[in-house]
């Protein structure tokens, strides 16, 4: 972890896409992995489905990092199975005050049926007031796409997330077009 006079690390080497439209909420992430400026895999899985589909979850940074947070993030919505901002804040409060886990290198995108969440162990847990949730290298590629198509176009949810993937690809070298997208619904996270 950075000190206060270092400037946040940029985690780099992903791009991860939430968005929420009419009522359907999907989230997509690239497959590329890099290390330095190597590509070392392409078809990497960022984005996963929690608690029996009715939670995703997408991460950017450190993976075994992200897998401990997965596991913490579980741990806090069996806690509080009703309450996913509940969940997410007592999340950012164990991640940034723990000593072992303030440790860990990751910034994760959390979404169930009403909530949309950015979640950062600098204790940030941000709902964006447009539905659209874009972390990693290709993030800001990611999200600018998927607000535009999101208001002028009539795309769904998935096919917003993917194509706003898509073009981040194209623009981010630390992204690619290998994309996997789920969605939320009625009967849990699916493949889209």
């Amino acid at each position: 972890m950075p000190s206060p006079s270092e400037p946040p690390r940029l985690i780099r080497s992903t791009t991860v896409l939430a968005v929420r439209k009419d009522g359907r909420v999907a989230m997509g992430g690239d497959g590329q992995v890099t290390m330095g400026d190597t590509v070392v895999k392409a078809s990497a899985r960022k984005v996963r489905s929690l608690k029996d589909g009715k939670f995703l979850a997408g991460f950017a940074g450190a993976v075994a990092d992200a897998f401990t947070l997965f596991e913490k993030l579980e741990e806090k919505l069996d806690r509080y199975p009703a309450n996913m901002t509940k969940a997410v804040v007592e999340l950012a409060k164990d991640w940034r005050m723990d000593r072992y886990l303030r440790r860990l290198d990751a910034l994760l995108a959390v979404a169930d049926a009403n909530h949309i969440f950015m979640v950062s162990g600098q204790g940030d847990v941000i709902e964006p007031d447009d539905d659209i949730v874009a972390i990693g290298s290709g993030g800001s590629y990611a999200r600018s796409a998927a607000r535009a198509l999101k208001s002028h176009s009539g795309l769904d949810a998935p096919s917003i997330v993917r194509r706003s993937l898509e073009i981040a690809g194209e623009i981010c070298i630390y992204s690619n077009q290998d994309i996997v997208v789920l969605e939320l619904g009625a009967d849990g996270a699916k493949g889209a």
